[in-house]
């Protein structure tokens, strides 16, 4: 075979390949949503004379055109495993394994945003708190990147640096300290959360600190369905998966669990097991993101309340608090704005917690 006739089939092959794909793109049914990413995906842009003229229907038809591509997934893995173990790339997209982990390299410290949220906690203070007899906490919960970051000489936002700026900003706060209760085996392997069977220890210090006794004997159920987090999808890896556990005991079965998300009170689990085969599975844990949720506790080893301001990561480690106190209302204002908290909570005497990752904190304009 010349050299000529080579090359005509190489060229060939390539039109080939591009019309199978070009084919493909064009005649398969755009997905809405990307499980594996959890995001929803790009939809067809708008073609109209004011798109075309200003650039953006060029500019988000690229972005359709890259959610919508044929095997995206196994591309995207491909890229992955080039990046990290061939090219030797210490991460990608920020993601990076360490010991069967994926982290995200979360740098630098945001000042901006660590002064948007002490601005959002100081007007709920002033709107709501101030010359109440609440006692007031402030607990930071570290993501994975400080226990793995310094270690592996990767950039790590300055924690210190967060925590004090928090605490000179709000001294009427009493801080709780979780950095040296947690170390990364507290972690899911693929997600950013972690394991409520790994909490005992943080919920003790928690409550320890607000002065308040709670339940150290639980049973521990597992989850029989595999769980792979946020962190899977978005590096497109093979990963070793998790499985998902819950606590519980005689005290948190007799709990009375209400979301208000829908504007009207509705009763549901303390551990909605419905939600293991949902996008989500780590929202089994307390409705998931939901914006207002009450744990009512008849069997209280208290007749305190608590109110707990906090993201996702609260949803798991404040049903452990629940033994200790009468009725602890859970509150996230990424989802209900503050200025409509006087509607639903009358705040008087409780312990008030202010429970909050460093990864929500370092970007905090989804408070509302």
């Amino acid at each position: 075979m010349n050299e000529n006739t080579k090359n005509k089939i190489m060229v060939f092959l390539m039109a080939g390949i591009l019309l199978i794909l070009s084919l493909v793109c064009w005649f398969k049914p755009a997905k809405e949503y990307s499980d594996s990413e959890r995001r929803v995906l790009a939809k067809f842009p708008q073609l109209s004379k004011e798109t075309i003229l200003t650039g953006r229907f060029m500019k988000d038809f690229e972005t359709y055109t890259l959610d919508q591509f044929p095997l995206r997934d196994t591309f995207r893995g491909v890229k992955s495993f080039s990046t990290l173990y061939l090219f030797r790339e210490k991460e990608i997209n920020d993601l990076y394994v360490e010991d069967g982990y994926v982290i995200k390299a979360e740098y630098p410290l945001s000042q901006p945003m660590i002064d948007n949220a002490a601005k959002k906690f100081q007007s709920i203070y002033e709107k709501y708190l101030q010359g109440t007899d609440t006692d007031i906490f402030l607990s930071i919960v570290p993501d994975k990147n400080f226990f793995a970051g310094e270690d592996t000489g990767r950039l790590t936002m300055d924690y210190s640096q967060m925590v004090s700026s928090l605490m000179e900003q709000l001294p009427y706060m009493q801080y709780l300290d979780l950095f040296d209760c947690l170390n990364l085996k507290d972690y899911y392997y693929t997600d950013t959360h972690w394991k409520q069977e790994n909490l005992l220890f943080v919920a003790q210090t928690l409550a320890s600190g607000m002065g308040v006794p709670i339940s150290t004997e639980y049973e521990t159920k597992e989850v029989p369905e595999d769980f792979y987090g946020v962190y899977y999808g978005q590096l497109a890896l093979p990963m070793k998966p998790d499985r998902i556990k819950y606590l519980t005991n005689p005290i948190l079965e007799s709990c009375i669990v209400t979301n208000f998300d829908t504007g009207m009170p509705v009763v549901t689990p303390m551990y909605d097991l419905s939600k293991v085969t949902s996008k989500d599975p780590y929202e089994l844990y307390l409705c998931g993101n939901s914006a207002l949720v009450t744990i009512e506790n008849p069997n209280a080893l208290t007749s305190k309340e608590l109110i707990v301001f906090r993201d996702s990561f609260g949803s798991s480690v404040v049903p452990l608090l629940a033994t200790g106190y009468s009725k602890v209302t859970l509150v996230d204002i990424r989802y209900i704005n503050s200025g409509m908290l006087g509607g639903f909570i009358k705040f008087k005497d409780q312990d008030v917690l202010f429970l909050y990752s460093t990864l929500v904190l370092n970007s905090s304009t989804s408070f509302k």
